[in-house]
């Protein structure tokens, strides 16, 4: 394979990579050189390339095993804020309902960082990253009925707690 092959492959997905590797590690310099090795990693086993049939996904199990190799190493948990991470961009809206968007975004940040490590990573490539459910058994290499019970259990969870904040107020 060659450099145009990686362009068009690998290069398009380094966004994604990033989201996901600073959605595990929680910090942007982390995140960049987790990405940084993920494409040196597939730019080195470019000879497997015509055996992988989703590049995408292939790329993304290779960022969440760096990323957890780093948590491991460092045995610290994901606690820094990633307002950088989400942006909802929307047009036309007032300054009331700007905040509260801002607000709930930052609520529902709150509540997924909370979750047990794979709910929050089935819960970031489904909802955030748009992955079906076949990619994310690769990603993460769980089965079928493990993903769709940790999304449920994801979903529920922040559901809830959302639903506590806004009635009461209260956490």
């Amino acid at each position: 394979m060659n450099f145009e092959s990686f362009e068009t492959r690998v290069l398009p997905t380094k966004n994604k990579l990033f989201r996901f590797a600073f959605r595990l590690l929680g910090s942007q310099e982390e995140a960049r050189d987790v990405v940084q090795e993920v494409m040196i990693k597939v730019w080195n086993g470019r000879e497997q390339w015509a055996t992988i049939e989703n590049m995408e996904a292939w790329c993304m199990r290779i960022t969440k095993n760096l990323s957890l190799d780093r948590l491991r190493s460092k045995q610290r948990k994901i606690t820094d804020p990633i307002e950088e991470g989400f942006e909802v961009r929307q047009e036309g809206l007032t300054p009331l309902e700007r905040t509260e968007l801002d607000e709930s975004m930052v609520q529902i940040n709150d509540l997924m960082t909370a979750l047990p490590d794979k709910q929050r990573q089935v819960m970031h490539l489904r909802d955030i990253e748009g992955y079906s459910y076949n990619e994310i058994c690769e990603i993460l290499e769980l089965d079928m009925s493990q993903v769709k019970v940790n999304l449920f259990r994801a979903r529920n969870a922040v559901r809830e707690k959302l639903v506590k904040l806004n009635a009461y107020g209260l956490s």
